[in-house]
């Protein structure tokens, strides 16, 4: 079992250590937070063992699981990487891409491996449609939630979009040509709600949305290809794949068939609702991230997948920031 301890004891990192005490794959080392009073009675009531400093319980551990704000990515993944520590990071890997490349550069350095916590590649939704993936050409995404005022001390586009920047980018697997973006400030002091548009080198165009001051949740991808539609649902985790097929011959009777006119034949819609499994996706990433390690493999979501991600983000902060319609 790989010896793990998790910085940050607040909501997420309490899902991340008991999704990791319920994993065979580790062992839980213990934990620390700055917040020495609520991990105390975190630790207490969950018999975990807390350290006193970082480097304590770097020292103890195999693996550094970083479930921080994103301001204090950058500062434990050094410290865990320079001490020759495997490291897991939320999303976002780190505040700037200057940050990110120091990760990736001492992880080269140190031959330690990195994930980065972006969660949604594991989301059972978009595994189930992976395999129906083939040059999507427009993409169209939204990922709206309620307000919460965690999470508002950075945009949301490293809040909320960047799920969805790292899923287009891994969908379309091309360079990024062009960025245009537009945000608006309503009750924080950086954006709340914001629209990208990514055009790639491929001519593929995708369309993101997020906002955190929604009336409701919604986290909705759409994938328009070459004789298919793919609508990925990562909330409510459905998969609806829509694919048209030439008929060869006479149609039967009972299918649905699109005439194309003009001599140019006949298409066959078929629908799908691709099997979901009941996975947990964080439990999920964390126990990749052990079989990387164990079996010497890339991450799913490597430091560099990360890195391109971020920059995208940055990229997109500061289209916002050179729009005349922010407001204040």
């Amino acid at each position: 079992m790989l010896k793990i301890g998790v910085i940050g004891a607040g909501h997420l990192g309490k899902i991340h250590i008991n999704l990791i005490r319920e994993s065979n794959r580790f062992h839980l080392t213990g934990i620390f937070d700055t917040d020495t009073a609520m991990a105390q009675k975190f630790a207490t009531e969950s018999g975990i063992q807390l350290f006193e400093t970082a480097e304590a319980l770097i020292a103890a551990s195999d693996i550094i699981d970083i479930v921080t704000p994103t301001f204090a990515h950058h500062v434990y993944a050094c410290q865990a990487l320079r001490m020759s520590r495997h490291v897991f990071i939320e999303k976002p890997i780190a505040s700037t891409v200057e940050e990110a490349k120091e990760i990736s550069l001492l992880a080269d350095e140190a031959g330690c491996k990195v994930a980065v916590g972006h969660v949604e590649r594991f989301n059972p939704a978009f595994q189930a449609a992976l395999p129906y993936l083939h040059n999507p050409m427009f993409i169209e995404t939204h990922r709206l939630a309620q307000f919460n005022p965690r999470g508002t001390d950075v945009s949301v586009v490293l809040d909320l979009m960047i799920h969805d920047i790292d899923i287009v980018l891994k969908s379309v697997g091309c360079a990024v040509r062009k960025i245009s973006a537009n945000g608006v400030s309503v009750v924080s002091e950086t954006p709340d709600i914001a629209n990208a548009r990514i055009e790639f080198d491929n001519g593929c165009v995708a369309n993101l949305t997020a906002s955190r001051l929604s009336m409701k949740n919604m986290r909705k991808t759409r994938f328009f290809q070459r004789d298919a539609y793919i609508s990925v649902d990562f909330l409510e985790k459905e998969t609806e794949v829509i694919r048209l097929q030439q008929v060869e011959g006479t149609p039967d009777p009972l299918s649905l068939v699109i005439d194309l006119g003009s001599g140019k034949g006949m298409k066959e819609i078929f629908m799908e609702k691709p099997e979901i499994l009941s996975t947990n996706a964080i439990k999920q990433e964390l126990e990749s991230f052990a079989d990387a390690i164990v079996q010497q493999t890339l991450p799913v979501v490597t430091a560099a997948d990360g890195l391109i991600a971020l920059d995208v983000a940055q990229r997109i902060i500061e289209k916002m920031n050179l729009s005349p319609s922010i407001l204040g």
